[in-house]
């Protein structure tokens, strides 16, 4: 039978249960999808929580890949047996997904479903930053953090593909191993990144920084730019910026900075086409590696839940109804 795993009520994550379903059925303009896996993310923990304020009870997640089962009016892109993922779903702790045509990307052959379902949120949002945000050149130099996390290996990976040369971080030798691995040039600790831009631009400065972190990261970050280069705040791991002065861009050397998201970067179906070809393609062909780190059975969201918040995980988790 259909079912989903829902929140009722903000708590831990001992607050996930499963729920039946109705199967139900494709409106005009939709999708209904068998889900082969569902992406795990950590807004979802902090929706289940309370700390980001949602309606409750709720079926968390939005990123999954599956078959599509049934069609609704005036689709005419994707049939029954086409294999898709999205990181737009509403409800993907699920066996089954209501997905506006629109929001689909399709599968090649030669990617699975599972792996399929880690992809779309943070392959995406990898390849946003460096194609659309900044557009990365060969011989560019650039500063990331977190190098063995989920976008941070995908963005190393296609920075290098670009002919970038990456200084990233991480936060033991363990990570470290992971962000070396994934292509990263220079991987060091937090306190090692002023030196090491120093040392590896002779003192100009980096092209880009990519900050996911935020607070914690966002004065070394500015202060690792070339003049005239972009820091791209895409994230805010350890909290928001605080307000600051615009004034200190133009003292610091004609600095750009960015503050994007990847719902602005999948406009149309044309766009959400154009990445999900670039990337699954990518993919298909072994260009870009995408570590999973455990596969859940659905019913064992909360594990997978625990498990995220405790922070020892690497690569992507993902559920299995």
């Amino acid at each position: 039978m259909p079912y989903a795993v829902h929140v009722p009520q903000a708590g831990d994550p001992e607050v996930l249960e499963r729920v039946q379903l109705t199967l139900p059925e494709p409106g005009p303009g939709q999708l209904l999808v068998e889900v082969a896996a569902v992406g795990v993310n950590f807004i979802e923990t902090y929706q289940r929580s309370g700390v980001y304020p949602v309606e409750y009870p709720f079926v968390p997640g939005s990123e999954c890949a599956g078959t599509v089962a049934a069609v609704g009016d005036g689709v005419t892109d994707f049939a029954p047996g086409d294999r898709v993922a999205t990181a737009e779903a509403d409800g993907a702790y699920a066996s089954h997904v209501l997905l506006d045509a629109g929001r689909a990307v399709r599968v090649p052959d030669g990617v699975d479903l599972q792996t399929a379902a880690a992809v779309p949120l943070q392959g995406f949002t990898a390849h946003y930053l460096v194609h659309s945000t900044y557009q990365v050149r060969a011989g560019d130099v650039v500063l990331t953090y977190a190098g063995a996390g989920g976008v941070g290996g995908l963005l190393t990976q296609m920075l290098k593909r670009l002919g970038a040369t990456v200084i990233t971080t991480t936060s033991t030798p363990e990570k470290a191993r992971l962000a070396a691995e994934a292509g990263a040039d220079h991987v060091v600790g937090y306190s090692e990144v002023e030196a090491t831009v120093d040392e590896v631009t002779r003192g100009r400065g980096v092209d880009v920084v990519y900050d996911g972190v935020g607070k914690a990261t966002f004065e070394t970050s500015l202060a690792a730019l070339r003049k005239r280069g972009t820091l791209v705040l895409f994230g805010g791991a350890s909290g928001q910026v605080p307000p600051f002065d615009l004034q200190r861009l133009n003292a610091a050397g004609s600095l750009f900075v960015t503050r994007p998201k990847l719902g602005d970067h999948l406009l149309d179906a044309d766009e959400r086409a154009w990445r999900g070809r670039d990337v699954f393609g990518q993919v298909a062909s072994g260009e870009l590696k995408v570590r999973i780190g455990g596969a859940y059975p659905l019913e064992e969201a909360r594990r997978a839940h625990a498990d995220l918040e405790s922070r020892n995980t690497t690569g992507k988790l993902v559920l299995i109804p």
